[in-house]
């Protein structure tokens, strides 16, 4: 993974310390916000694992409930229903278990300088200009506002936006990266509105 993508997120759970209301943070609490982004990577590794083995104990479940089921044309339909649930729950532990692969050596690369700098400058961008970039990410909404989603989801436009015009990142990139974030860290419904107004964004940029 490169050390921009690790930039990225680790700049986004430091947005997720600062109240999306309040205050901008000091540049002497930069270093905290980034300790305790650490702290969350930790966090979002060992939740991550625990909803795997939950997912395997259900996938279990179900393939002993579909042994379990008398044999006979009749009971067919529920032994097919056991088993497409249990292969559910287990591609979805092994999707997470996937993901949690690459954390633990994220955790190490965190503690690079250059990662850590690229971190905080992000994060520094957002927060220098938050209303601002708010105000142009709403122009593109499309009957909604920002205020209206997940905060998680808006700090993953604003970082985007950030990419786009601080950073000078190639459109496509930028999108693929936050498309990469919401599947990490926000769902479905997430992930198609974030890649939708990014591609109203950037069309609009041209």
């Amino acid at each position: 993974m490169q050390s921009r993508t690790l930039a990225r997120e680790l700049a986004l759970l430091m947005l997720g310390q600062v109240s999306d209301r309040g205050a901008d943070a000091s540049p002497a609490s930069f270093d905290l916000l980034l300790q305790q982004a650490a702290t969350s990577l930790s966090q979002h590794v060992r939740e991550a694992l625990d909803r795997s083995a939950e997912d395997l104990q259900q996938a279990q479940q179900r393939l002993l409930d579909s042994e379990l089921e008398d044999e006979g044309e009749k009971q067919l339909p529920r032994v097919r229903r056991h088993l497409q649930e249990g292969l559910s729950h287990a591609e979805q532990a092994l999707n997470r278990l996937s993901a949690c692969l690459e954390l633990p050596r994220l955790l190490l690369l965190a503690d690079q300088e250059a990662v850590r700098l690229d971190a905080i400058a992000r994060t520094r961008a957002v927060l220098r200009d938050r209303k601002g970039l708010d105000s142009r990410i709403d122009a593109v909404m499309e009957g909604w506002r920002l205020t209206r989603l997940p905060r998680v989801d808006r700090d993953i436009l604003r970082l985007a936006v950030v990419d786009l015009e601080d950073f000078a990142t190639p459109p496509a990139v930028a999108c693929s990266e936050a498309v990469e974030l919401a599947n990490r860290y926000s769902d479905e419904q997430g992930r198609r509105m974030i890649n939708g107004v990014l591609r109203r964004f950037t069309a609009a940029r041209v």
